[in-house]
């Protein structure tokens, strides 16, 4: 049974009016534009909390509470040996501030954003999981993008970066549905919430056009921070490699992987 079907097995009817809730959704994404028939999918969480909320992924969330709990014990622990998705967007309802936390090794980034979608509500409906969805639409991101709302839910709040209308996005994909989300289950939980700290990066606080700067410069050059990083070294059949050639290696692996990752969420950061 997969991650999905038992989240919809566990979450029951609750009251969503009230403050704690964890929406869950399944988030679906085509992450090589030269290959979408190559579609992933990745269970991802909106928290939302009396002045907060917080969208994260599930298996992240479980990894980085593992490592956490590992650590308080003086047991250091591995992140779980599957991808994830590592970004998290921490937003004050209050004042609608945004704090985006990403990591570009050996860095892990909070930086600061101000999103103002400028929102298209239309006089179309939809049912999802029961509920009356309003359609809208807006431009983020370098993507054009449609989004179901439902006012049932008063909580101006959504996956990802997307906020602002009259009711929860349930639902909300590109118009080349190259990113999907959409809500599939509904917890309501106790006390505040606070991700897992996790020590394994260096915390930097920047504002987000410097952000997008060094993003760049990092998808030029991923392994700038790692020169030098490699000693010379003799592997188990005897052979030489010195630390230049190993860290090509590296680099070139890098920037293979790069070029697999060329449909972001955000595709205008890939402009220069």
């Amino acid at each position: 049974m997969n991650t999905i079907k038992i989240i919809i097995l566990i979450l029951t009817s609750v009251n969503i009016f009230g403050q704690n809730k964890q929406f869950f959704y399944e988030y679906k994404f085509i992450p090589d534009s030269n290959n979408v028939k190559n579609l992933d999918k990745e269970i991802m969480v909106l928290n939302i909390g009396h002045d907060k909320s917080e969208f994260y992924s599930f298996e992240k969330y479980k990894s980085d509470s593992t490592m956490n709990a590992d650590l308080k014990k003086g047991i250091f622990s591995m992140p779980f040996n599957k991808k994830m998705n590592s970004d998290r967007v921490v937003r004050d309802i209050n004042t609608q501030k945004i704090e985006f936390i990403t990591s570009l090794e050996p860095y892990r980034y909070s930086v600061s954003q101000n999103i103002d979608l400028k929102w298209n509500i239309l006089a179309e409906f939809n049912n999802i999981l029961g509920y009356t969805v309003q359609k809208a639409t807006t431009e983020f991101g370098g993507r054009k993008w449609i989004a179901w709302f439902a006012k049932e839910i008063p909580i101006q709040s959504g996956p990802y970066k997307f906020f602002g209308l009259p009711g929860l996005i349930l639902k909300i994909e590109d118009v080349h549905k190259n990113h999907i989300f959409e809500l599939k289950g509904i917890k309501t939980t106790k006390g505040d919430f606070n991700y897992p700290y996790v020590n394994n990066f260096k915390d930097v606080k920047i504002t987000y056009p410097k952000y997008v700067k060094i993003y760049r410069n990092f998808r030029k050059n991923p392994m700038a921070g790692s020169v030098g990083a490699f000693p010379d070294q003799t592997d188990a059949n005897g052979v030489f490699h010195s630390g230049d050639e190993i860290f090509r290696q590296f680099e070139k692996a890098a920037l293979e992987n790069l070029k697999k990752d060329n449909n972001i969420i955000e595709i205008d950061l890939l402009k220069n």
